[in-house]
């Protein structure tokens, strides 16, 4: 899952401490997720979109879903 968790919080001026504050999970788990290396849980994708003020989607996006978007597109065109 992508995330666009570094993005917005830099926009922000936020720190990891602080968004792993304000949503109930360690910084490392923040790291963890903007690099990439973990995807979150339904919980804590709706707690990281609510922080941000957004939604699920604005903060997340799954790849193989945009592919999958791409693919019916050629196909149909």
């Amino acid at each position: 899952m992508k995330s666009r968790v570094k993005l917005l919080r830099a926009e922000r001026g936020w720190t990891q401490e602080y968004v792993s504050k304000r949503v109930g999970v360690s910084r490392y788990a923040i790291n963890a997720l903007e690099n990439e290396r973990h995807d979150p849980s339904l919980d804590l994708a709706f707690r990281l979109a609510s922080a941000f003020g957004l939604t699920v989607e604005d903060v997340f996006t799954n790849p193989h879903v945009a592919i999958s978007a791409s693919l019916k597109r050629e196909r149909s065109g």
